[in-house]
């Protein structure tokens, strides 16, 4: 049986090999949505979507999509609206108004690249894009189901709220007093801010598949997992990363006094209760066996990530 570690670099050589085959595809689909756009914003909108990354979530969404055989066109398209999504984020969380950082995988942030104006409109972009590809998906009920989930997932009851949470607690509105925060206010947080659009590939894919109800809940619990994981790994990369290896500024979120499982419980801690959550959303694969065994590894990726 592979080690952890083992499993981890088995994980992560999938993603690297998806993104090489991903990111032509992502590429060829933004330089047709951006035709005739202003060649500032498009130029941007460019640096903002495909300066790497992982490409987690839309392999995620073609993973879960995969499990049920379903059309490949119409999984691709859903994922590349779920990385436009995603990468619209980063471009204004990245902005200074926001948590004000120089450097996302590696590169120049957009805003100084180009400017804050450009970065706005740059992140509008990507946000806009995501629903146009949505709706191009058939059938019409099922581009409906996909808005929906992606919607919620990102907008004030999502991500956006959870970032607004994020904000909230270190500070921002306070005087820059940080606010006090126990294990299920930050939970809550970060299901939000991070967990809602992972756990949406999931869904997503599950909507793509036509899974049953029992197939999607599983998926659902999986993906509520993951996303729970994939912000304590975070948390805990930023407080003994470095910046060179994550790719972006390390140890920003503690400076900042954000809201953290590590801040507020300590490494070990909080690495006991990443273990633990990675093992409940192996559990939910159940229903799937062999089948998700590539979503079982991608747990254990992203537990053990370095970056």
């Amino acid at each position: 049986m592979p080690t952890q570690s083992e499993t981890a670099a088995r994980a992560g050589a999938t993603l690297v090999a998806y993104s090489e085959e991903f990111d032509p595809r992502f590429a060829a689909l933004l330089d047709t949505l951006l035709s005739g756009t202003p060649e500032r914003v498009a130029a941007a909108t460019r640096h903002g979507a495909l300066n790497g990354g992982k490409r987690l979530r839309p392999f995620l969404l073609e993973q879960c999509a995969t499990l049920f055989d379903a059309d490949p066109d119409s999984a691709g398209s859903a994922a590349a609206a779920l990385e436009c999504i995603h990468c619209y984020s980063l471009v204004h969380d990245d902005l200074p108004a926001m948590d004000n950082d120089d450097i996302r995988r590696g590169q120049p942030t957009v805003h100084i690249a180009y400017d804050d104006a450009t970065a706005i409109l740059a992140g509008d972009t990507l946000l806009t894009l995501a629903f146009q590809i949505i709706a191009d998906i058939s059938p019409p009920d099922r581009s409906r189901r996909l808005a929906g989930t992606l919607a919620r997932a990102a907008g004030a009851s999502g991500m956006v709220g959870g970032q607004m949470l994020d904000l909230e607690a270190e500070g921002r509105f306070s005087g820059g007093v940080p606010q006090h925060h126990d294990v299920d206010s930050i939970r809550k947080l970060q299901a939000m801010k991070t967990g809602a659009l992972i756990a949406s590939a999931c869904t997503m894919g599950a909507t793509i598949g036509d899974a049953s109800d029992e197939q999607a809940d599983a998926l659902q619990t999986y993906g509520n997992h993951l996303g729970y994981a994939f912000q304590i790994a975070d948390d805990l990369l930023d407080h003994r990363g470095d910046s060179a290896a994550l790719g972006k500024t390390a140890g920003k979120d503690a400076a900042a006094g954000k809201a953290t499982l590590v801040g507020l419980m300590g490494i070990h801690a909080a690495e006991a209760m990443l273990d633990a959550t990675i093992t409940a959303a192996q559990a939910a694969l159940a229903p799937f066996g062999e089948t998700a065994r590539p979503l079982h590894d991608l747990a254990v990726f992203v537990a053990h990530r370095s970056a």
